[in-house]
């Protein structure tokens, strides 16, 4: 009785998957059945097909190894230019409070009311991925004690940001920054020193750029100019876009840096910040020009330009390409914000600080044709035959680095050929080949990958064969680019 009501179940089951089966066939010969052009529809094909394949998302995008010269190029001269002027690195978390961003940038201000990434953790805590590294660093300046330290505190950072907003040129939901500030210090030659960073930075890119100036006042000035500039717009209120009437009652200062292009005639004719500041703003900035007129920096005053963050005060500025008159796009911007800092609670305390957009500024390399210098490429190359050979040139592998000598390998790779032709593809200068032969009789083939010459070594002169011939190498490489000029100079003499 047992056996067969078993039977029965195990029967009944059967049937279920069957029908269960048909069901499927009959599903996919639907989707795939009248296509004439499908040569597989198995299910396995079908299932492969309808998985979606991944995607970044948007906003976020990748930095393919292709694009590491131009990304290595500018980050490298940001570190040298920071360190040359005294700077010291950061690291900063990329998540702070919320309340972090809204009491630093302003809960007016377009980034805090509809840019910033903001959820609320499993402890019911609301943290935001950092729009700007500013108010990071003065958090880390007062949770840290710095103002016990002496003054100025000069930090540097590299990183990114998060802001949702409408990807387009230069600018994606996470971007990267080069970020200094200063902190302590309330000297206008800080703020002539950032922007004149800013200028040697950019010549050593070879990328032409305008610097422009303005300075917005303070607490003194400030509600004056505000007060005027509002009377001016609440005039032109029904020719302004959405934007700015918002702008108009709620952040009037952010009405001058408006893009649309049906604002641009009123901000043309709009009130001078230059013509409405008190005597200690207009002598802070008359130094500040002082100190770039005596170092020949080029630098635009423009009367319209404001930065879009609540924390600033007096100068402002900002870096645009040369060929860029209106800023569409800022490389670079920045200024001082001497209230930030008792503004999160601790005592008053002077700052300025600019921030870099590396995406922005790779782009205009791109686009301008400036040569950047490749990555480090290996200078030598190890193959290796056989098990004993791949163990000994790993050996030789580490010895070679420690050295100084720029190497690289395929290990994984068991054929000769396929090694020499990596060696053939990466440009490397020597090859060294260890085979059977080589591990028995301690030696190794040093292969002139230009020359295509080849010699056999006793295995412990290696390194100090390879080094003289590398530099041997350099040396001839030289004497080769200064006869070539010299030869180019005769030319253009005899043509003249």
């Amino acid at each position: 009785m047992i056996s067969g009501m078993s039977f029965k179940k195990q029967e009944q089951n059967t049937s279920k998957e069957k029908n269960i089966q048909a069901k499927a066939k009959k599903v996919l010969t639907k989707s795939v059945g009248n296509n004439s052009n499908s040569e597989d529809t198995s299910v396995g094909a079908v299932a492969k097909r309808s998985k979606k394949i991944p995607q970044s998302v948007r906003g976020f995008r990748d930095v393919l190894p292709s694009e590491q010269p131009y990304w290595n190029f500018v980050m490298n001269s940001c570190t040298r230019i920071a360190e040359t002027y005294g700077f010291e690195r950061i690291m900063i978390p990329a998540v702070e409070s919320t309340s972090l961003f809204e009491r630093a940038v302003g809960k007016a201000t377009d980034i805090v009311e509809k840019e910033m990434f903001t959820f609320v953790d499993r402890g019911g805590d609301s943290l935001t991925l950092r729009p700007e590294a500013t108010a990071g660093m003065a958090r880390a300046y007062i949770q840290h004690g710095m103002v016990n330290q002496p003054q100025p505190i000069k930090w540097y950072y590299l990183g990114s940001m998060y802001r949702y907003q409408r990807p387009q040129y230069g600018r994606q939901r996470e971007f990267h920054q080069w970020d200094c500030e200063v902190i302590g210090d309330n000297h206008p030659v800080i703020d002539a020193t950032l922007m004149i960073m800013l200028a040697n930075l950019y010549a050593d890119l070879g990328l032409p750029v305008t610097l422009q100036l303005n300075s917005i006042g303070d607490e003194a000035c400030r509600p004056a100019y505000r007060k005027k500039l509002t009377e001016y717009y609440r005039t032109h209120k029904k020719n302004l876009c959405e934007d700015c009437n918002v702008r108009l009652l709620k952040n009037p200062l952010r009405l001058l840096d408006c893009k649309e292009e049906q604002c641009q005639p009123f901000k043309a004719e709009a009130p001078q910040f230059v013509d409405h500041l008190c005597d200690d703003c207009r002598d802070y900035l008359m130094k500040i020009l002082e100190y770039l007129d005596e170092l020949d920096v080029p630098y635009v005053l423009n009367s319209q330009l404001v930065r879009g963050f609540d924390y600033y005060t007096r100068t402002v500025f900002e870096v645009w390409a040369a060929d860029d008159e209106r800023g569409k796009t800022s490389l670079a911007g920045g200024g001082r914000y001497d209230g930030l800092i008792e503004m999160l609670g601790d005592r008053p305390t002077p700052a300025a600080g600019f921030a870099l957009g590396l995406e922005a500024t790779v782009l205009k390399l791109k686009e301008s044709g400036v040569a950047v210098p490749p990555i480090l490429k290996p200078e030598v190359f190890i193959a290796q035959l056989g098990d004993p050979a791949k163990r000994k040139a790993l050996k030789l592998f580490e010895e070679l680095r420690r050295s100084g000598v720029v190497v690289t390998a395929s290990f994984s790779k068991d054929g000769l050929k396929s090694q020499m032709e990596t060696a053939a593809r990466l440009g490397v200068r020597f090859a060294l080949i260890i085979g059977q032969k080589e591990i028995v009789d301690n030696t190794i083939i040093i292969r002139d990958m230009e020359a295509g010459m080849q010699e056999t070594y006793d295995f412990k002169k290696v390194i100090s064969e390879i080094q003289r011939k590398l530099q041997t190498s350099a040396v001839v490489s030289k004497e080769n680019v200064a006869s070539e000029q010299k030869i180019e100079w005769s030319t253009t003499s005899d043509e003249k």
